[in-house]
């Protein structure tokens, strides 16, 4: 017979983000090997407060949108009572708390105290957050520190996506005991390249012998879009064949739209079957971020797709793209760094799809649902018999 998971998450869909779809997928693949998953999440979206889809039940709780709703805090009123009442008549067997960083955290982790029930902690962040004020740096940065001192007082199990995401925490003086990764369903996406729902080629007359490099995430200045539309710029000079798709949506979309050519296209906001779509007929996917990255799913997404991948040592990418024969992880993001890594991914055809087919066995091998939800399972089992240390 299966456990009963509770997964804290302050954010989840229909949110959009790499939190989010970790949750989900998690919470899905343990749902089909027969287990039971109850998500506990914020209502950023004012929709439902529970409802039950795919198998999964979901908890909206009230709470303030604090930074547009990318930071919500709960709202303890009487709304939030009932529901936290509603679930603790609940049995659960284990609790997993996404991520440490939110208040939301903090709430996953007393509930599990309470209930005695044993509880893990995943890390999906490897820096600080900026907001590129030194006083509101700092200001956060005790926050999140203090925040941490809190959490380690409820839960003592800490894993991360990714062993980036390990060496952030032992910057609070935790030890993780391993990584949980973020993965991909390997089946869901095979199934959209099978029959793939749109060709981007043939919508926009892209020339037949042209290059595509894609671009799939939020239009925010840390992740490096702007750096890579230059660089892009710079290569259409000599060659005119080479195609840059932006899949996404963000802050930075007037100045991207503004930036377009004759040879980029920005497709906004666009289902997953459309992104693999996209990324079906990409040659070589760009994800140049120096955002705190815990493991982009989107570098997973492109290696699933066949895509060369491009990317900065940001999160866990590095895990996966191990030296330059599986890929190219860049130090930084400026311009020119991401044009001479760009050119020498396009110039090399031979170099190119021997790179795509040894990322894409290591991905197979490391970064799928059926292995990571194995994984969870194995852990939850182990603490579920030996570890008493949650019992009130």
């Amino acid at each position: 017979m299966g456990k009963h998971y509770l997964i804290f998450s302050a954010l989840y869909l229909p949110n959009l983000g790499g939190v989010e779809r970790f949750t989900y997928n998690l919470a899905k693949k343990l749902t089909t090997r027969g287990d039971r998953v109850t998500i506990v999440t914020s209502n950023v979206q004012g929709i439902q407060a529970y409802e039950k889809t795919e198998g999964i039940e979901v908890y909206r709780l009230p709470c303030y949108k604090l930074l547009g709703g990318r930071f919500p805090i709960t709202k303890k009123n009487q709304e939030h009572r009932a529901l936290m009442e509603q679930l603790s008549k609940d049995t659960c067997d284990f609790v997993i708390v996404n991520t440490r960083y939110y208040m939301h955290s903090l709430l996953g982790v007393k509930f599990a105290k309470s209930r005695g029930v044993p509880c893990i902690t995943i890390e999906h962040g490897t820096s600080h957050l900026s907001v590129n004020s030194p006083l509101f740096d700092r200001l956060g940065q005790w926050f999140e520190h203090f925040h941490t001192w809190r959490i380690r007082r409820y839960c003592r199990h800490f894993y991360g996506v990714s062993q980036n995401c390990c060496n952030w925490l032992r910057h609070f003086g935790i030890q993780p005991e391993g990584a949980v990764y973020n993965a991909i369903d390997l089946e869901q996406i095979q199934s959209y390249l099978d029959r793939p729902v749109v060709s981007y080629r043939a919508q926009f007359g892209l020339n037949s012998g042209g290059k595509v490099i894609s671009y799939t995430g939020r239009l925010v200045q840390e992740k490096g879009i702007l750096n890579l539309m230059e660089a892009v710029r710079r290569i259409n000079r000599s060659d005119p064949n080479v195609y840059l798709m932006i899949a996404g949506d963000g802050d930075l979309r007037e100045q991207v739209e503004k930036g377009l050519s004759e040879t980029m296209f920005l497709l906004g906001k666009i289902e997953f079957s459309q992104v693999i779509s996209l990324l079906k007929e990409t040659d070589v996917f760009c994800l140049p971020t120096v955002y705190p990255e815990g493991f982009p799913t989107s570098v997973l997404e492109a290696a699933a797709c066949g895509c060369f991948v491009v990317t900065t040592d940001r999160g866990g990418s590095k895990e996966l793209i191990l030296d330059d024969s599986y890929g190219l992880v860049m130090e930084g993001n400026s311009p020119d760094e991401i044009y001479a890594n760009l050119l020498k991914a396009l110039n090399d055809d031979g170099y190119r799809m021997k790179a795509v087919k040894k990322c894409y066995d290591r991905l197979v091998e490391n970064f799928t649902w059926n292995i990571v939800s194995q994984r969870v399972r194995e852990i939850a089992q182990t603490l579920c018999k030996g570890d008493l240390r949650n019992r009130p």
